[in-house]
């Protein structure tokens, strides 16, 4: 079996199309269909079939995807003991995270970068997408910076390699002037008649309060705004009536942590597994080893606990 094959298979996979791969491979679709032939001819079971008009991998190629996986981070790892190249920390090394993580680590994490130029050159963008789309993200970023709620399924491990950063609790975010500032934690009967404000429908973090809530109280929580952005979000708390969720720790904008209170909700807990998401042959590049340490040491400090 020829490497490159193998990779194209994995990439049918994660992308869905052969026209997606030969764009992601900068290939012609027919030099992707030869490939996937050559690859054929090398198995005596069907590894494709068609469905509708979309090619689709059988059985038998899903296991052969997940497969690629250990085969390219076993080349890597091989290629590493006679590359000088993966053996330099100073390598362009892309990186992406959702808006708050963005928020509070992309700024130490450049400047970090341009500290030491012998390290590894990373290049920064954000991503707003929905838990489910940040697998994805790791056919075209070095690392991923995702979360996901406490309660969720774990990452797939046959696509990636998951770094944990730590456990962000989300907190109920209060104006400064709130009467309920006063109470170094808050109960789900205090907020029945609080005008809230949340994300986005299927962005959202607070399903739980509000289910909680009406089991708790009999009573429901109206969403009154809906804002995805948290320095928006947070301009809105700071300056109007008005209560919603933040994340402790990447979720406050600087600008406004002096007019914005965060009180846990003692009778409901809230929060989200933030990690780290590789391909697993990326683990191999020692560029890859150095940014992922200077994340787990950002992360640190921004929340004040270790790291896991």
């Amino acid at each position: 079996m020829d490497v490159n094959h193998l990779r194209t298979l994995r990439e049918l996979r994660d992308r869905g199309s052969v026209t997606a791969v030969a764009q992601a491979l900068h290939l012609s679709a027919s030099a992707v269909s030869q490939q996937l032939a050559a690859l054929q001819r090398s198995v005596p079971v069907p590894l494709t079939r068609q469905r509708g008009r979309v090619l689709v991998l059988t059985a038998a190629g899903e296991r052969l995807a997940d497969a690629t996986g250990d085969v390219l981070e076993a080349m890597a790892r091989a290629q590493q003991s006679v590359s000088e190249y993966l053996k330099t920390a100073n390598e362009p090394v892309t990186v992406t995270a959702f808006h708050s993580a963005g928020l509070a680590w992309f700024p130490p994490l450049i400047a970090h970068s341009l500290a030491e130029p012998d390290g590894p050159q990373l290049h920064c963008r954000d991503e707003d997408v929905s838990i489910d789309e940040f697998v994805d993200l790791v056919a075209d970023y070095d690392l991923v910076i995702a979360h996901r709620p406490l309660a969720s399924p774990p990452w797939p491990a046959r696509r990636v390699r998951v770094t944990p950063l730590l456990v962000e609790p989300i907190d109920l975010a209060l104006p400064r002037d709130h009467p309920l500032t006063a109470k170094e934690s808050v109960e789900l009967a205090d907020l029945t008649d609080e005008t809230w404000l949340a994300a986005h429908e299927g962005f959202t973090l607070e399903p739980l309060l509000v289910q909680a809530h009406a089991a708790t109280t009999g009573r429901a929580i109206t969403i009154t705004h809906r804002v995805n952005e948290f320095n928006v979000a947070a301009a809105i708390i700071a300056t109007t009536p008005t209560i919603g969720l933040l994340p402790r720790y990447t979720g406050l904008p600087m600008a406004y942590r002096d007019r914005i209170v965060l009180r846990p909700i003692r009778d409901l807990t809230i929060g989200r597994h933030i990690d780290v998401l590789t391909r697993p042959e990326a683990l191999a590049r020692t560029g890859i080893q150095t940014a992922i340490r200077w994340i787990q040491d950002i992360a640190r400090s921004t929340s004040g606990e270790p790291t896991y």
